[in-house]
């Protein structure tokens, strides 16, 4: 839609929950404050004060050549231009919707607006109360269109001076209808919502038609379009809270306040918070026990179940040996014997005999002990398994 003027951001009050007597979006034609067609507010001598009934146009109506639109902040809750002071908030309140039959009637509060003053309110969606329980207990509902476009709210709104005072004030009023099937279990009544851009969008606007006609009033009837619909969190009720979560569904799993993400996330925290102790308490005892702990960055952190009766933890699988790596074994006598590579190394039973070629035993009346191996029966050296680091226990 054209719009040759517009707001500053800070003119628009931007909400989550937005309530009567905020400043609102405005899209409407481009014309004096008295109005579309030309004229003047004015009164017969002797007119009552509010009597809106005894207004007459002073000048000559005349059709616009170019129709220009803006959108424009104005405060929600219509005050007429006839009004001499700011009203309370209670009077603001009777005015923040006009019934469509109300406009039907000749005269009436809404003459000169209906006629001349007809606007579009842009929001993303409204706030409903489904009664419950005789009306003990209210669940909110936001209503928004399926296919995510802005919603576009017939309206009306005037321009008001109060006495003794320069400053203008812009107000205006949504026009309610029937619910349509859809909404008529929440509420009997819903806003006038026109299909962007459609041409009954534009006749309504249309600040050459300063009659009011029953062109005008067939288009204030319910949605045909599809809405949706769902309960929202009790919070919207206080005019002071204002967030995000308002518009999300009660039963999202985006929606923080869904018991069942509350308890979801209660118990995802706990896990994280016993497995972060279950580390802290594993470096700890490590610590105590003054073992460095080194991490291999070649190492693997996989690792196999070992039966035995000296520990029966997992321990690391093998690593494939490198070429310069090297095997010691401790033997109960203190020469250094030549201890093949870890890359020909291989752990025997003790009482297997010795075929490995190029490592001939070195007979000797002593017997020796692997440094990796107690020698109990409970935990036989598999043959084929090679010598593991005690480093890489810890690291697990």
């Amino acid at each position: 839609m054209p719009v040759e003027d517009a707001p500053e951001d800070d003119e628009v009050r931007q909400t989550y929950n937005f309530a009567p007597g905020n400043h609102g979006l405005v899209y409407r034609a481009d014309v004096p404050d008295r109005g579309a067609g030309g004229g003047s507010h004015g009164r017969r001598e002797g007119a009552g004060e509010g009597n809106q009934n005894q207004e007459e146009e002073l000048d000559d109506v005349e059709p616009l050549k170019e129709t220009r639109y803006k959108l424009q902040a104005m405060k929600w809750g219509l005050v007429p231009f006839w009004t001499k002071r700011n009203p309370d908030y209670a009077s603001v309140l009777r005015t923040i919707n006009a019934r469509d039959d109300s406009l039907a009637q000749s005269g009436g509060m809404w003459n000169t607006m209906k006629q001349k003053k007809r606007c579009i309110v842009v929001a993303q969606g409204f706030y409903e109360w489904l009664k419950k329980n005789g009306g003990k207990e209210k669940v909110p509902h936001f209503t928004k269109r399926k296919d995510g476009q802005l919603m576009c709210f017939a309206g009306l709104w005037d321009c008001v001076q109060y006495e003794g005072s320069e400053e203008k004030h812009y107000t205006y009023t949504i026009i309610t209808t029937d619910s349509n099937k859809q909404l008529s279990f929440l509420h009997d009544r819903m806003p006038v919502i026109l299909e962007n851009g459609s041409d009954a969008l534009w006749t309504w606007l249309d600040p050459n038609r300063t009659e009011w006609s029953k062109e005008l009033q067939s288009l204030l009837k319910p949605f045909e379009g599809e809405l949706e619909c769902y309960p929202v969190s009790k919070e919207v009720g206080k005019v002071g809270n204002n967030s995000p979560s308002f518009i999300i569904p009660v039963a999202s799993t985006e929606n923080k306040h869904n018991i069942a993400n509350f308890f979801g996330n209660a118990k995802k925290d706990m896990a994280e918070k016993e497995e972060k102790k279950e580390i802290e308490e594993a470096e700890t005892e490590v610590s105590k026990k003054g073992v460095k702990i080194k991490h291999d960055g070649q190492e693997s952190r996989k690792t196999v179940e070992q039966s035995g009766t000296e520990n029966n933890a997992p321990l690391p699988l093998p690593t494939p040996p490198s070429a310069t790596a090297r095997s010691k074994r401790a033997h109960e006598t203190g020469d250094d014997d030549d201890v093949p590579s870890a890359k020909a190394a291989k752990l025997e039973n003790r009482n297997a005999p010795s075929s490995s070629a190029g490592s001939p035993e070195k007979k000797s009346g002593r017997k020796t002990r692997s440094g990796i191996s107690n020698g109990t029966k409970g935990s036989p050296v598999k043959t084929g398994d090679k010598p593991q680091k005690i480093t890489n226990f810890f690291n697990q």
